[in-house]
């Protein structure tokens, strides 16, 4: 399935370009199963055949996780999780994943919008909670487009990297992401135990 959709993501981004970033990352950031590994490195990998420009490349897929995310919020701010259960399934949603999002944003905060576009599963589903829970809007876009830019870049430049091995990064994406979420899980544990410690003093 996985490999199908690949193949589909490639040529979509060979036939339109930019627009075609714009379009998968937008569906990336709500609750698709479209894997920004199986978007941003084949970019990537045309910039270095010189039929893309990597500045245009990552604008275009932050505006288009910007874009989706606030789809995503605006579904959970005006829709509730009923509605995002609903609609959802028709995008494969998971209700498992969004339960565990929910869960993680209510322990963490708001910064978890900033943290979770690093986490695989975690950022199709985190702009959800953060409607329900009404968060502030021009946070929330400067957490989404400050993750989500660093995160598409990352990913651009490793398709720059590979070149031709582009594909690479998705078949050892679960390394990838296991290292991401030990970063992750490292920083926000560190972040809770400043906290709790300065709440004792």
């Amino acid at each position: 399935m996985f490999e199908s959709l690949f193949h589909l993501f490639t040529k979509i981004i060979e036939t339109v370009g930019y627009f075609g970033i714009f379009v998968l990352m937008t569906l990336e950031s709500m609750v698709a199963p479209v894997p920004s590994e199986g978007v941003m490195p084949f970019a990537g990998f045309l910039v270095t055949q010189g039929k893309l420009n990597m500045i245009f490349v990552i604008v275009a897929s932050s505006i288009g996780s910007i874009f989706g995310s606030l789809i995503s919020y605006y579904m959970g701010a005006y829709g509730g999780k009923p509605l995002v259960l609903k609609y959802g399934k028709y995008l494969l949603l998971d209700k498992h994943h969004l339960e565990i999002t929910e869960r993680f944003f209510e322990k963490y905060g708001e910064k978890t919008i900033f943290f979770c576009r690093f986490i695989p599963v975690v950022r199709h589903f985190i702009s959800i909670p953060a409607g329900v829970g009404k968060m502030n809007l021009i946070k929330f876009c400067i957490y989404t487009i400050v993750g989500a830019t660093m995160w598409n870049a990352f990913l651009a430049y490793t398709g720059v990297w590979l070149g031709e091995r582009w594909e690479l990064v998705h078949k050892f994406t679960k390394y990838l992401d296991i290292l991401v979420v030990l970063m992750a899980a490292g920083f926000i544990g560190h972040l809770v135990y400043k906290h709790m410690k300065n709440r004792k003093k």
